[in-house]
């Protein structure tokens, strides 16, 4: 038995009603429509589990696809259900379908499609949701729909930036990890075995190299066991708000790193505000949803203030300076858009300004990573070399 879902109209005219019947085939949906006198609008299998667990397999790419054809089809006049039924038949990913096929029957059902796509929040955000919603009410509903995709796209480029940034660092710290791993079990008791036999005395750098080596053969599961526990103990911290607080106030203050957050986290909320203010979001659930997108606790709690100063009567650019956080062209910005009642286009300028300041950001971080990375390599494996190769100069010196 499988479950069906079904809209008709009823032979003699009037309104589509939906429903659903746990049958054998889509043949007994059809002949219990016929004998209840109904003709069949569309009939389809319920999916089973697809409410609020589907996301997985599903890339932002694949979003801004179906936001850009589904503005095109409602600029072109097709009726919202007709539009969602050949967005469901044509897309490739099979998680998405499934997400289109529950929201079109929702929408069948008399849900709205704001509606519809919130009961999906891994995959239609809290912004994609309101911005919808604020289509809907306004009758703009493409227009919106190109926004968001447009808005999708920047946003999606800006996290590729940082994570491009970060990937190069990480490779190269982690082979070197792995190689001073290898120097400490493999090369050097081979050279420790060598002068044990030599009978030589050995400098102390030498003797602390030989130490690492021993500890690390004795206690790799120690070693282990402390990262993880280090690893586990910093997500917990992590996941307080006292936690989240202090940990992303520092990493704001470190150099290079620090100035690159800032200016994608100003980007990200610049963009953010200023599509939905455009979109005709109210300003008050528009900071609402954009300090939950922040990624940041301290920008989180700047963009919360500014709300609770918008709600007493205030600016936005007030708590955005007390902050810290913002740079002062920012606010500066935003204190004229809130002047001129132009926020929005201020916005957007000021995103569009910051997008460019990643890019600069990014490039700069890499040029200093390079440097550091060849000074910290060459000390710590340089460094374990000399202090083997230090008993052997002077088993040389001896026999000279």
């Amino acid at each position: 038995m499988a479950k069906y879902v079904y809209s008709a109209r009823p032979a003699t005219g009037g309104e589509i009603k939906s429903g659903e019947l746990e049958v054998k085939s889509k043949e007994e949906v059809q002949a219990f429509l016929h004998r209840q006198k109904m003709i069949p609008v569309s009939i389809r299998e319920k999916e089973q589990g697809i409410s609020l667990t589907i996301g997985t397999g599903i890339r932002t790419r694949d979003i801004v696809i179906f936001t850009r054809q589904f503005a095109t089809m409602i600029n072109s006049g097709l009726p919202l259900v007709q539009s969602l039924d050949i967005l469901a038949e044509q897309t490739e990913n099979q998680h998405l379908r499934k997400v289109i096929q529950a929201v079109l029957y929702d929408v069948e059902s008399g849900h709205t499609l704001a509606d519809a796509m919130g009961k999906h929040p891994k995959v239609f955000t809290e912004l994609y949701v309101n911005m919808v919603a604020a289509g809907e009410a306004g009758g703009i509903l493409d227009t919106i729909l190109l926004r968001l995709a447009t808005f999708l796209e920047k946003n999606d480029a800006l996290i590729r930036k940082i994570k491009g940034a970060m990937i190069y660092p990480a490779v190269i710290f982690s082979v070197a990890a792995l190689a001073v791993v290898i120097l400490l079990i493999v090369v050097i008791p081979t050279f420790q075995n060598m002068f044990e036999t030599a009978g030589v005395a050995l400098p102390m750098p030498t003797q602390i190299v030989i130490w690492m080596s021993a500890f690390l053969k004795s206690y790799w599961w120690a070693c282990a066991a402390a990262i993880i526990a280090g690893a586990f103990a910093i997500r917990q911290i992590y996941g307080t708000d006292g936690g989240k607080l202090t940990i992303d106030r520092m990493l704001l203050t470190l150099p290079i790193f620090g100035d690159l957050q800032r200016k994608a986290a100003v980007a990200r909320f610049t963009r953010t505000l200023g599509t939905l203010v455009s979109s005709g979001v109210s300003i008050l659930e528009g900071l609402e949803i954009t300090a939950k997108t922040a990624g940041n606790r301290v920008i989180h709690d700047a963009v919360m203030g500014s709300r609770a100063s918008i709600a007493g009567g205030e600016t936005i650019a007030g708590p955005l300076k007390e902050s810290g956080v913002f740079p002062p062209m920012v606010v500066q910005m935003i204190n004229v858009g809130e002047q001129t009642g132009g926020l929005d286009e201020m916005l957007t300028k000021i995103a569009d300004f910051y997008d460019e300041e990643v890019d600069a950001a990014v490039e700069a971080l890499l040029s200093a990573m390079e440097p550091i990375m060849i000074v910290v390599l060459g000390v710590i494996v340089g460094g374990m070399i000399v202090a083997m190769y230090l008993p052997i100069f002077d088993m040389i010196n001896a026999v000279a």
